[in-house]
C-alpha cells in the first residue's frame, strides 16, 4: 500500500503541520497559540489558492 496524496492534499498536510509547529513555537498562551497557528493555516492555503489561480490564468 502506498501514499500518493495530490497536490492539493499535499499542501494541506504541510500547512497543518507548519501551522500547528509556529502556533507552539511562537506564542506563549494557548489561546494565542491556536488563534497564530489557525492565521498561519489559512495564510498557507489562502496563497496556494491565490498562486495557482494566476498560474492558470497566466497559462490560458
Amino acid at each position: 500500500m502506498s501514499f500518493a496524496p495530490s497536490h492539493f492534499t499535499a499542501v494541506l498536510l504541510f500547512a497543518t503541520s507548519a501551522s500547528i509547529v509556529f502556533g507552539i513555537t511562537q506564542r506563549a498562551t494557548t489561546r494565542a497559540m491556536l488563534r497564530y497557528g489557525v492565521a498561519c493555516w489559512v495564510a498557507f492555503v489562502g496563497v496556494v489558492i491565490v498562486v495557482s489561480w494566476l498560474m492558470f490564468l497566466i497559462k490560458h
